[in-house]
C-alpha cells in the first residue's frame, strides 16, 4: 500500500515541538539583542572597531573586516578571511553590536588557532549541502514506488548527514562565543556588568542554533519511526 508524503499521523507531534522550540529560540534572541542594541557601551566603539581591536590583540591582521547589508547577517568567511557585519552591528556602539561583532572574531580567531570542530565543519558544508538537497526528494520518491524502497534509506541518511552538521556546529558557535565574552573582558572593550549582558546576547544567539539542531534531530527521529513502521508493509 502507498502512502502520501503528508498524510496526518501522531508523528507530527514531533515535527510541532521542533517548530514551537525554533520559535521560541527566535523570539528569544530578537528580544534580547533589541534590549541590548539599545544599551550604549562605555568604550564607545564602534562594532567594527572593537572587532579590528580583537583581531589585532592576537595578532591577526589579514583579516578584512567588511560591512554587509541585512539585519544580523553577521558571518565570518574563511575563504575570503573576511569578518562581514551586518548594518546593524557594523557601526553601531551598543553591546549588542559589539558582542555580535566579536563572536564573529571568534570564528577567525578558531580559524587562525586551526581549531578542529571549525575544520570538520567546513568539510562538512559539500556533503551537507548535498544531502539536504537530495534527502527529501528521495524520501518521497520511495514512498511512491512503496514504502519498502531502498532510496526511503538512502534519503534518512542524506538526511542525517545535515543532522551530523549541525551537531558539529554547536560546539563552534559555543566555542566562538567563549572566546568573544573572555577576549572582551581581556582588552577592557566591556567592563563591569557589560561582560554580563553580552554574555545574554551570544547566549540567546546560540539558543537558535541549540533549537535548529533539536528540530532536525526531531525530525530524523519521525522518519526513522515512520519507515520502521512501514518497511514490512
Amino acid at each position: 500500500m502507498m502512502y502520501p508524503m503528508f498524510y496526518f499521523d501522531p508523528t507530527y507531534i514531533l515535527v510541532l515541538i521542533g517548530v514551537m522550540l525554533s520559535l521560541a529560540a527566535s523570539s528569544k534572541v530578537n528580544s534580547t539583542y533589541s534590549r541590548y542594541a539599545r544599551v550604549g557601551a562605555r568604550c564607545g566603539m564602534t562594532g567594527a572597531e572593537a572587532a579590528r581591536q580583537l583581531l589585532n590583540s592576537q595578532g591577526i591582521y589579514d583579516v578584512t573586516i567588511r560591512r554587509v547589508p541585512g539585519h544580523l547577517s553577521d558571518h565570518y568567511d574563511p575563504r575570503t578571511r573576511t569578518v562581514n557585519l551586518s548594518d546593524s552591528v557594523y557601526g553601531a556602539t551598543s553591546i549588542a553590536a559589539i558582542g555580535v561583532a566579536a563572536h564573529e572574531c571568534g570564528h577567525a580567531i578558531q580559524d587562525a588557532d586551526s581549531y578542529a570542530p571549525l575544520k570538520i565543519r567546513g568539510a562538512l558544508v559539500p556533503v551537507a549541502n548535498f544531502g539536504a538537497t537530495l534527502s527529501w526528494p528521495l524520501i518521497i520518491l520511495g514512498l511512491f514506488m512503496g514504502s519498502g524502497s531502498v532510496l526511503i534509506q538512502i534519503g534518512i541518511l542524506m538526511f542525517s548527514l545535515s543532522v551530523l552538521f549541525q551537531l558539529v556546529t554547536l560546539p563552534v558557535e559555543f566555542n566562538a562565543s567563549s572566546r568573544a565574552v573572555r577576549l572582551l573582558d581581556e582588552n577592557g572593550i566591556l567592563v563591569g556588568q557589560e561582560v554580563g549582558q553580552t554574555r545574554q546576547v551570544l547566549s540567546a544567539a546560540a539558543l537558535t542554533y541549540v533549537a535548529a539542531a533539536a528540530a532536525s534531530i526531531l525530525q530524523l527521529l519521525r522518519l526513522l519511526i515512520l519507515f520502521g513502521n512501514r518497511r514490512d508493509e
